[in-house]
């Protein structure tokens, strides 16, 4: 009796490339970032009589405004950040929005800490880059 070989299909090649990693970096950095603005945004809150020696009103907010509201974002960055690095695909697409929210707020926060927002800026811009261009490669990437 002959044994008939059929052949076995061939996985196909995934499109994954080196951003993958920085799909993965924009997820670490998102947590750290998060850290962050919940610690600047606690000490905001905590101890907003000290934090700046200037004007203490920035567009809509006082300090402590402003404090509440980069805790929050360093809270949603976090959730997010760890969702992200883990591959989910609604996490993409939340960073991407957090992280868009979070370098808008941070120009409203130059006044009081200019190179620290014009740091994070860089940063959120190179997130957004990894996410929105080589996002779709974590997915694949995934095991």
């Amino acid at each position: 009796m002959a044994y008939e070989t059929r052949p076995q299909p061939q996985p196909q090649p995934r499109n994954v490339t080196g951003w993958v990693g920085w799909v993965w970096f924009a997820g670490i950095i998102m947590i750290l970032s998060g850290l962050f603005n919940a610690i600047t945004g606690m000490y905001a809150v905590i101890y907003g009589d000290i934090y700046v020696q200037t004007a203490r009103r920035l567009l809509l907010f006082d300090l402590t405004g402003w404090g509440w509201l980069h805790l929050a974002f360093g809270i949603l960055l976090i959730v997010t950040g760890v969702a992200l690095t883990m591959g989910q695909t609604w996490a993409r697409i939340a960073a991407v929005i957090i992280v868009m929210l979070n370098a808008l707020s941070q120009l409203m926060w130059i006044a009081i800490n200019p190179w620290w927002s014009l740091t994070v800026i860089a940063v959120d811009v190179l997130v957004l880059y990894a996410l929105i261009v080589h996002g779709g490669e974590s997915r694949e990437a995934r095991v």
